[in-house]
């Protein structure tokens, strides 16, 4: 069978097996592990997703509380005029709104000059102008009556940092009157920022749609309208806002961070959360280093007791081999001492006791088949003068030489057996062989032995020469016995020596041939 379609050997399948399940723990440990990894980014995209969500509503709420209390100055300043009970009425009325509202640091109103009008300062500070500011210059030259969201200014009074929000003023005929200012402390934004779980590397922005900072944590005086043009989270929100969520290595500290970002819904301006990927991931490299070093463990000790299986059958099939050998061996010193034992030391042929077995099987099976069985025994003439005058070695010789031509020449049919029968006396059986054909094969050993020319000077004619007697038989049970094939044969044999030797005679026929 060729190699490709042989069996696969157990070893074989054991090394298969035990890779396919070492193989199969980690891959499925790696699968688990890359699917938990998935889940905690989802569970922590929607937590920054609620973050920005909630931040972008405190800030919006924060601002519309501003903006509200802006748009009844405005309103009172446009309608009462500037006049010394119109002002004191308006100064209740701010502070009354400052009270009430704990994100303002102040509310402030500006003439067209930018001089101060009214403000909830406890003590006017003379000959301040803040005509400079960058909200004061936008209302003077944009007619928009809606809030802007200025960038974060340094209170010129407290040193504070605020966050402005302003509405213009105008005179009845539409004309520039001034400004009404409400400025957010940052303080308050960075209250609500710092009680926001987002770790010890996360971050929170709140960031102008002109690419402003105007605060965030972690929180320092230098970022504050610091400009966001160039960053990475900046780009990401202008082309995928006003909601997305996005990996992104801060500009800031350099630390890569999952940022959902949100546009405020009525004001200018976007926030976002971020939460540091190291610190999402932090957890569950922990878990993942347990299990994984369990698993890798639980393979080891697999791997392990693979190899010591894999050992043990290796040794059992060596073991087996080598006692497949020793029963091989054995049986072949079974039959060669068989075959010592059913062989004649001296000449190799048959010995008596394997002829008498072989006599009484094939006598049996002619008995059942009815069919014939032929018996030969031959003679050595005058053997013993030639031992006497060649000595037994030399007869010795003589016997086995005589030996070989006489199984040369017996036909190799199943039954067939040439024995020595004792002494320099030869049988041979012939199944299924009538007396003709047993004379034709006794003669043909007969001359062969002739031919080979030993000398015998004993013997009439100077070389060695054979007697045969042959009989042949069909057994019928009850009647007939292995013994009276013998005895037939053995007297045919007489008959031949008692007629002058050299020849071969029959039972049936006791003349010589």
């Amino acid at each position: 069978m060729p190699a490709r379609f042989q069996r696969p050997t157990i070893i074989f399948r054991t090394i298969a097996f035990v890779a396919i399940v070492c193989v199969s723990l980690v891959a499925i440990d790696a699968w688990n592990s890359w699917s938990a990894r998935s889940v905690q980014l989802r569970q922590m995209g929607v937590a920054t997703s609620n973050l920005a969500r909630a931040m972008a509503q405190q800030a919006d709420d924060t601002i519309k509380a501003a903006d509200t209390a802006l748009i009844g100055i405005v309103e009172r300043v446009e309608y009462d005029g500037t006049g010394p009970v119109a002002i004191a009425r308006l100064r209740r009325l701010m502070a009354m709104r400052l009270a009430e509202l704990s994100q303002l640091d102040g509310l402030h109103v500006y003439d067209a000059n930018g001089d101060w009008v009214a403000n909830t300062r406890p003590a006017t500070v003379p000959n301040l102008n803040n005509a400079d500011r960058e909200y004061f210059i936008f209302h003077r030259t944009h007619e928009d009556r809606g809030p802007h969201i200025g960038v974060p200014v340094k209170s010129r009074t407290t040193g504070k940092l605020l966050i402005p929000v302003s509405r213009r003023i105008n005179h009845g005929d539409g004309s520039f009157a001034g400004v009404a200012l409400a400025t957010i402390d940052i303080d308050f934004l960075m209250n609500f920022y710092n009680s926001l779980e987002i770790g010890q590397a996360g971050a929170v922005v709140l960031v102008t749609e002109s690419g402003v900072m105007m605060t965030r944590r972690p929180y320092t005086t230098a970022m504050v309208g610091k400009s966001m043009l160039d960053t990475e989270l900046f780009r990401q929100y202008s082309s995928r806002g006003p909601v997305g969520e996005a990996y992104i290595t801060s500009a800031q500290d350099g630390v890569t961070r999952l940022n959902s970002f949100r546009r405020l819904a009525h004001y200018p301006l976007f926030v976002a959360a971020a939460l540091s990927k190291d610190e999402i991931l932090a957890t569950w490299w922990r878990d993942t280093l347990w299990h994984s070093g369990g698993v890798i463990f639980l393979v080891m000790v697999v791997a392990f007791v693979g190899w010591r299986l894999i050992k043990q059958i290796e040794l059992r099939t060596r073991t087996e081999a080598e006692l497949v050998r020793a029963r091989d061996a054995l049986e072949s010193l079974n039959k060669t001492l068989n075959k010592l034992a059913m062989q004649d030391g001296l000449t190799g042929l048959a010995n008596r006791r394997q002829f008498d077995l072989t006599l009484d099987s094939e006598f049996s099976r002619a008995m059942r088949n009815a069919s014939t069985l032929a018996l030969i025994l031959i003679d050595v003439d005058r053997f013993k003068q030639y031992n006497d005058v060649y000595g037994h070695a030399a007869g010795d010789e003589c016997l086995q030489t005589i030996c070989r031509t006489i199984r040369e020449l017996t036909p190799s049919r199943p039954g067939d057996l040439a024995a020595r029968y004792g002494g320099e006396e030869i049988a041979v059986l012939l199944p299924n062989t009538d007396v003709a054909g047993a004379v034709a094969v006794a003669e043909k050993i007969r001359n062969a032995i002739r031919e080979l020319e030993i000398v015998h000077s004993g013997n009439a004619g100077g070389f060695v020469t054979l007697s045969a007697g042959v009989d042949a038989l069909i057994p019928v049970s009850g009647f007939d016995q292995p013994t009276e094939l013998i005895q037939a044969a053995d007297k045919a044999l007489y008959t031949a020596k008692a007629g002058g030797r050299n020849r071969v005679c029959a039972s049936r026929e006791t003349t010589p041939l």
